[in-house]
């Protein structure tokens, strides 16, 4: 292994672009050191582990904790991604954007202007918003030493000057470093937890917070998790097979074609792209939440909106789901895919070349992103029920009363707080394999040995 980890820094082209991007990390980690002027932070941090599971509480999950200590990147990516859902959104419904973004690479550099100038507006909405709300305190506790409008003014600049840098940093590290950059800088916010995680589960093994049923509930977390991230990883490399014909045709004096191929098609196409979608879009609810609780006749709705109630968690699914196939829909064509085929010779045995392919490509999409939508289901409600539970409890007439017979861990959890939640853990494993495929890309290309032995490798999925 670490012969192959040398042959990363044996690459010059390579070893620049790694150290590039955990330079770019490195800027980023320590910008969540810097605090916003005018706070009082530790009121702040205790008021953020009281009020876990609201609007402040998840964006704080993107930031690696900056949050609660409002530094200056304490908004994180989180506006970018809600700008991007809204482009990608109205690249459907409105026909001047679906143009454009046919217009090919210039298109697509107009589309990605806009999507910045539209992050800024989100970011300074959000960060008034955030300004606004701890002015007003909570619970008798402020945790502005000067209110007024100089404070909202220093924090809306800070924080959207903060989120605008952070834009910025995501894509260099896309463009001159390797992997994805804003998904690495998630990446990198909800690692930083690990340390903290490990002596949480340490505190609570040595105290035995869970009584007589400590230890089984220790071996159940592990096995759990690892089970988890093994299965995360068998779909992530999973792919559905279509066989290929084409057929032989004259070129010149030379004959082409006459073989066989495989077109692949991955499982989980969308990777966590459904998944953060889906919880930016389920936080419009909470943040809304947080400025109307106590507004009369809302109250209800927004109680029930909060992390680990049955509506929340239904509405989730439902996103994924949704999100899921919207993602596949604007990556792949597949009446683009059949016209090319048949372009180049190629058909499906026993499938007509022309519309009939392009029916059957489609369908076996459609089949292979629902099958990865409740993947992404399954693996995003396996760590929220271990760490707050799903509040099956609270569900109207006989199905409430149903649930609360059963024990306690069943509808709240195991109460631990634990790093690896939902969104976090799919995120994490789906961001670390997607960097190391494209090294182990850069790796093949220059004729060094990857990262994987070829027996250990997890063979596709053939149709």
């Amino acid at each position: 292994m670490f012969e192959k980890l040398a042959n990363i820094f044996r690459v010059p082209e390579l070893r620049t672009r790694v150290l590039f991007t955990l330079g770019l990390l490195a800027v980023y980690r320590v910008g969540g050191h810097i605090p916003t002027p005018g706070i009082n932070a530790d009121l702040l941090q205790q008021f953020f582990e009281q009020q876990r599971g609201s609007f402040l509480g998840f964006v704080d999950l993107f930031s690696g904790g900056q949050l609660k200590r409002l530094t200056i990147f304490a908004l994180g990516i989180m506006p970018y991604i809600t700008a991007s859902i809204i482009l990608q959104l109205l690249t459907v419904v409105y026909e001047p954007l679906a143009k454009l973004q046919k217009e090919g690479e210039l298109g697509r550099k107009k589309i990605t202007q806009w999507t910045r100038y539209l992050t800024v507006v989100l970011a300074a909405l959000q960060s008034m918003g955030i300004a606004f709300t701890l002015q007003r305190g909570g619970g008798g506790v402020q945790f502005v030493n000067n209110p007024g409008w100089g404070f909202v003014t220093m924090t809306v600049i800070t924080l959207t000057a903060g989120t605008t840098f952070i834009m910025w940093l995501g894509e260099q590290i896309t463009e001159r470093g390797i992997g994805n950059g804003m998904s690495l800088l998630i990446f990198a916010g909800i690692v930083v937890g690990l340390p903290r995680a490990v002596v949480d589960l340490g505190e609570k093994a040595s105290t035995r917070a869970w009584g007589a049923f400590t230890v089984p509930a220790m071996a159940l977390l592990v096995g759990v998790m690892i089970a988890v991230v093994a299965f995360i990883v068998f779909v992530e490399r999973s792919e559905g097979r279509i066989l290929v014909q084409y057929a032989k045709r004259v070129v010149g004096r030379r004959m082409m074609g006459g073989q066989s191929t495989y077109m692949p098609f991955r499982v989980n196409a969308g990777g966590v792209m459904p998944v953060i979608f889906a919880s930016s879009i389920l936080s419009a609810p909470l943040l809304l939440g947080n400025f109307l609780r106590n507004a009369r006749g809302f109250s209800w709705l927004f109680d029930a909106l909060r992390g680990g109630e049955p509506l929340y968690e239904f509405l989730y699914c439902i996103a994924i789901i949704f999100f899921a196939y919207f993602y596949v829909s604007i990556i792949f064509d597949p009446g683009r895919v059949a016209d090319d085929m048949r372009r180049y010779g190629g058909f499906i045995p026993g499938i007509r070349p022309g519309n009939r392919t392009r029916d059957h490509i489609n369908e076996i999409l459609t089949r292979l992103t629902l099958v990865g939508a409740l993947y992404l289901v399954v693996i995003s409600l396996i760590p929220q029920w271990m760490i707050g539970g799903i509040h099956l409890n609270h569900l109207p007439w006989v199905f409430g009363s149903f649930f609360e017979k059963f024990p306690a861990w069943f509808t709240n959890g195991l109460g631990v707080n634990f790093y690896f939640g939902g969104t976090s853990l799919l995120i994490v494993v789906g961001v670390a394999m997607d960097t190391v495929n494209q090294v182990e890309s850069q790796l093949i290309i220059r004729h060094y040995e990857d990262f994987t032995p070829k027996s250990g490798r997890i063979r596709e999925r053939r149709w």
